[in-house]
């Protein structure tokens, strides 16, 4: 996979581990961030839904600004946020022509996740 950008995030709704190689072509993968969702404020309930959803797209942003110039991501976690993330990839025009996988794992400590991602690739 020379001269491409291969990156891992393992997600839930709350929080992301993305793993990658800081160049292209390098196969030594690293944790290059971890990213936490933002908490639901207080706030009346009728707009809980709305607050959601805008967390939600505020966390898959920030996932997704660590991946730059990814031409190849593997998305594992548990629950659907990882298939959430996938259709947010789809949807923005810089990763539109990225290789996307997805596979359900359980959390797991960070240097076990660089090992499962390198697997990967």
């Amino acid at each position: 996979m020379n001269h491409q950008k291969t990156f891992g995030v393992w997600m839930d709704t709350h929080h992301a581990t993305v793993v990658g190689s800081e160049n292209p072509g390098d196969e030594n993968f690293a944790v290059l961030a971890h990213v936490e969702a933002d908490a639901l404020t207080a706030n009346a309930e009728r707009n809980a839904n709305n607050q959601e959803q805008n967390i939600m797209a505020k966390f898959l942003k920030d996932i997704a600004s660590h991946l730059t110039n990814a031409t190849h991501i593997h998305v594992t976690g548990t629950g659907t946020a990882q298939e959430q993330f996938i259709n947010y990839l789809a949807d923005t025009a810089q990763f539109k022509n990225a290789k996307t996988e997805e596979s359900t794992s359980t959390k797991m400590p960070d240097d076990k996740l660089v090992e499962y991602i390198a697997a990967k690739f």
